[in-house]
């Protein structure tokens, strides 16, 4: 059982003697070791690590701001291809949502009819896999 975050330890089992009636050294139990906390913690910092990502965010204040800057221009030019697209559609936004909704739900259900088969097919089917089965067994 692995102990909760601010609660001890359950105590260690009681000692063993030896033929002196002395009591035999034991190792101590590491609490790291048993620790779910720390396990995943762990992992996670190793996997981190193996993908090189940078968990510490050791960057400069320089860095971190030329980052947000090109961010916010990356999604400023984004939006304007997006605007220029749509600039001569007299559409609304919702009204293309809607479209696009439309046709998705159209192409899953001609998807479905595609492959949907007669329940007497699949039947005849199944019965026809089982039968060398059967004969053979």
């Amino acid at each position: 059982m692995a102990p909760v975050l601010g609660v001890p330890p359950p105590p260690p089992p009681a000692p063993h003697m030896g033929p002196d009636g002395l009591i035999l050294p034991k190792k101590p139990y590491n609490p790291c070791l048993i620790s779910t906390n720390h396990k995943d913690l762990h992992r996670e910092l190793l996997f981190n690590q193996k993908i090189g990502k940078n968990v510490l965010n050791q960057k400069s204040e320089l860095q971190r701001a030329l980052e947000k800057q090109r961010e916010a221009a990356s999604r400023k030019e984004a939006e304007r291809i997006r605007e220029e697209s749509y600039k001569d559609d007299p559409r609304t936004a919702l009204q293309r949502a809607i479209e696009q909704r439309a046709r998705y739900i159209q192409l899953t259900q001609e998807q479905s009819r595609a492959t949907t088969e007669p329940p007497s097919n699949l039947l005849i089917t199944a019965r026809a896999k089982l039968r060398p089965r059967t004969e053979s067994q």
